[in-house]
């Protein structure tokens, strides 16, 4: 294998943000660090890698592939096609670009990738973001030649040996938030003398985050705070309407927050869905956290993930069963315990990897060489 610069890399994943983000991180690092090497990501047909990687200055291909359904449906009876063409599709890519290695980060299009990467005798990087590991990355462990985590006790899922304990890779812009905050005010029309309340759902919503919320307006207005509030896409005319009904400047309402590093900056208190993206980010980030894991993920892992941090002290997690009735209560009574918030924050920020990207990008040389 060569290793002759400029490197030649293909990264896919994706489908969701939490494959995504950490793809684009370690793409951004490989460019930093290798201004030369080309970088080409391969996703899905129709997913959002295809336009949020556009957006971040890189190329991407497309390959028709999609899970299965869970009922029968014209989709399902053509899976076996779409899989058998796709890996077809993606043997040609790989013997067109002649990678020096190729990064996997989970999603439909990376099971494809991994298999043309093995036929052609490519190195593979897998990234698993999750404390539970994906369909694809359990499949395609055997002949990775390393594969970077985020949590411990993770080689009940893939060979022990091949395990690098990186952390999950972040945006940059996250890393120094100290000299953001007047910034961040401005940004989103804050108002400094009050404290702020971000509330992160994902990019799609989350119903329970959001309804807890929406039921208790009253008491964030009445107790003097503000709230920022993403509510995802299919939640944000309803959440808009319900916040206009109140007529408060205190409440600022987003579908989706681009500046997540002012978002961070302005907060005093974070509430979040427990994925392994919003977790690293809020382990780097440091503000006082309470977690709402989302029920509907294989094997619960949200749940996994966020008791890692309560069991640590470093955040507190609230059962969605539990929101409705007792979020607010533990966001009001976070904003007024001084002590709590420090404790909270200490102990958040220890477990952070700060340095989680470009130790990634150091094993994909590694095993390049």
């Amino acid at each position: 294998m060569t290793t002759k610069q400029p490197y030649r890399f293909i990264i896919s994943g994706g489908g969701t943000g939490g494959h995504i983000y950490p793809a684009l991180a370690v793409a951004n690092e490989i460019r930093d660090q290798y201004p030369d090497s080309k970088i080409l990501f391969v996703g899905a047909q129709g997913k959002m890698e295809m336009t949020k990687v556009p957006q971040a200055g890189y190329e991407i291909l497309g390959l028709w592939i999609s899970g299965l359904q869970r009922r029968l449906t014209i989709a399902n009876v053509m899976f076996p096609i779409k899989v058998i063409t796709s890996f077809f599709n993606a043997i040609k890519i790989v013997k067109k670009y002649k990678p020096d290695a190729i990064l996997g980060f989970g999603g439909y299009a990376s099971g494809p990738m991994m298999f043309a990467a093995n036929s052609r005798k490519v190195p593979t990087l897998i990234q698993e973001q999750n404390s539970y590991a994906g369909l694809t990355n359990k499949k395609f462990a055997k002949k990775a030649k390393s594969i970077c985590v985020a949590y411990e006790g993770m080689d009940k899922y893939f060979p022990a040996s091949k395990i690098k304990l990186t952390g999950n890779p972040v945006r940059k812009d996250i890393l120094s938030l100290d000299d953001k905050r007047t910034e961040a005010y401005n940004h989103f029309e804050l108002d400094p003398s009050k404290k702020t309340v971000l509330i992160l759902g994902g990019s799609l919503g989350a119903r329970t985050v959001n309804r807890s919320i929406a039921g208790h307006l009253d008491r964030i207005i009445k107790e003097g705070h503000q709230l920022l509030w993403q509510t995802g896409k299919f939640y944000f005319n309803d959440m808009k309407k319900v916040a206009a009904d109140y007529g408060s400047q205190n409440i600022k309402v987003h579908q989706f927050i681009e500046r997540m590093d002012l978002a961070y900056a302005s907060a005093d208190v974070v509430v979040s869905r427990a994925g392994a993206l919003s977790i690293s980010e809020l382990c780097l980030v440091g503000k006082p956290t309470i977690l709402v894991p989302s029920p509907n993920v294989a094997e619960d892992h949200q749940t996994k993930n966020a008791r890692s941090l309560s069991t640590a002290g470093a955040a507190i997690l609230i059962r969605d069963s539990e929101a409705e009735k007792s979020l607010m209560n533990q966001v009001i009574d976070l904003l007024k315990d001084t002590e709590k918030q420090e404790s909270l924050s200490k102990a958040i920020k220890e477990m952070g990897k700060p340095n989680a990207t470009a130790d990634i990008v150091s094993e994909v040389i590694r095993i390049m060489n």
